[in-house]
């Protein structure tokens, strides 16, 4: 017993829906990995967990994958004052030859792999942040929602070889024309009919979820950071917003390196001996920042200019702050330009702006006070 106070358990944690396969690892690095087998998934199955792993006398790491069943036993395991670590299943390391997989092995590998150091924790947001980021996807998916719906739509017209000839859709003489559309058969005016319902039952939800997510902002703790980087041309408080839910506190990150690392906005490389390789941005981490700097980085092929809109944004922001958009402004208007004349795709060119811009985004975060 006094042997084994001395030395920690690292438990890997293998979570599903309805249960959860669990293994402990030693610290000592010569002994084996038991398997505990699988519990459920409640908290009492928890506790009885525990216990029976406190009843060894050893300090407890555990350990599990980041997946559909959320953050909430992280949350528990930390009330409880114990050490819990969540990691992400593209960064666990994969041995090449091993073609079994199942869940005690993958409970044992993460018990293992904690205890050699060879796992990197993610971050876990708050329950705030965390409601924040569901808001902001959830407007994400009405977004797609509202795309296909129009879709579905315009490829009915289509099939039916009936034309809009005016300059642009869903403004308000395309949908005038759509009140007087009709179809050659009543089967057909049904189904238009219901079409042009799903198109405005999903606008409608957008607006809403829109103005929730406008509310809800101003109270968060975060909305400091959400104003002050909004002095970047091409983010807009709804941008803004998916940033900051989506990464939580910039100044977490030591360095601009490691947010474009974070972001997948870095290239990807290969190289050995001599010959350097690079290959196109390796995508890690968050995709939904990703895109809002991407979709905010187009804002950038035009000449550097302080539109109506943008100077209504800076009016309310401090003198540092507005310097730090209008630096990034010339700086990534020239970027663009230089880009495109050495023959750059288009494409490639918003990538590297959009990299440069999650700099500039954490170098105004590091100078706005956070609220309490």
């Amino acid at each position: 017993m006094n042997e084994s106070s001395k030395t920690t358990l690292y438990v890997g944690l293998d979570v599903h829906k309805e249960s959860i396969a669990v293994a402990y690892a030693p610290e000592d690095r010569g002994a084996e990995v038991v398997s505990l087998g699988a519990i459920g998934p409640r908290q009492c199955d928890i506790d009885k967990l525990i216990r029976k792993l406190q009843s060894k006398g050893a300090p407890l790491v555990f350990v599990y994958e980041a997946g559909p069943c959320g953050y909430w036993l992280y949350r528990y395991l930390t009330r409880k004052g114990l050490s819990c670590h969540v990691v992400a299943p593209s960064l666990i390391p994969r041995k090449p030859g091993d073609r079994v997989k199942t869940d005690r092995r993958d409970a044992m590998t993460l018990a293992r792999l904690m205890r050699s150091g060879d796992l990197s924790s993610i971050y876990v947001p708050g329950i705030e942040d965390e409601a924040l980021r569901d808001l902001s996807r959830g407007r994400e998916d009405a977004m797609e929602d509202l795309k296909r719906s129009k879709h579905r739509l315009k490829s009915f017209l289509l099939r039916q070889d009936i034309r809009y000839e005016g300059r642009a859709s869903w403004n308000a003489a395309h949908l005038r024309w759509l009140s007087e559309v009709v179809c050659p058969t009543p089967p057909q005016q049904i189904i238009f009919q219901e079409y042009v319902r799903a198109v405005t039952e999903q606008s409608e939800r957008l607006q809403r979820l829109e103005r929730e997510l406008h509310e809800a902002v101003k109270g968060w703790r975060l909305y400091p950071v959400v104003e002050a980087i909004q002095a970047l041309r091409g983010v807009e408080l709804t941008g803004a917003v998916i940033l900051m839910a989506e990464l939580g506190d910039l100044t977490r990150f030591d360095s601009p390196r490691q947010l474009m690392s974070y972001l997948g906005l870095t290239p990807s490389e290969y190289s050995s001996g001599a010959r350097r390789r690079q290959g196109g941005i390796t995508k890690a981490g968050n995709s939904h920042a990703r895109r809002a700097l991407v979709e905010g980085a187009w804002a950038y092929r035009y000449p550097a200019k302080v539109s109506r809109h943008l100077q209504l944004r800076l009016e309310k922001l401090p003198p540092e702050v507005q310097a730090i958009g209008w630096k990034a402004q010339v700086r990534l208007c020239k970027r663009y330009r230089q880009l495109t004349a050495r023959g750059k795709h288009v494409n490639q060119v918003v990538v590297a702006i959009a990299r440069e811009m999650a700099a500039f985004a954490w170098a105004i975060a590091r100078i706005v006070p956070r609220a309490a």
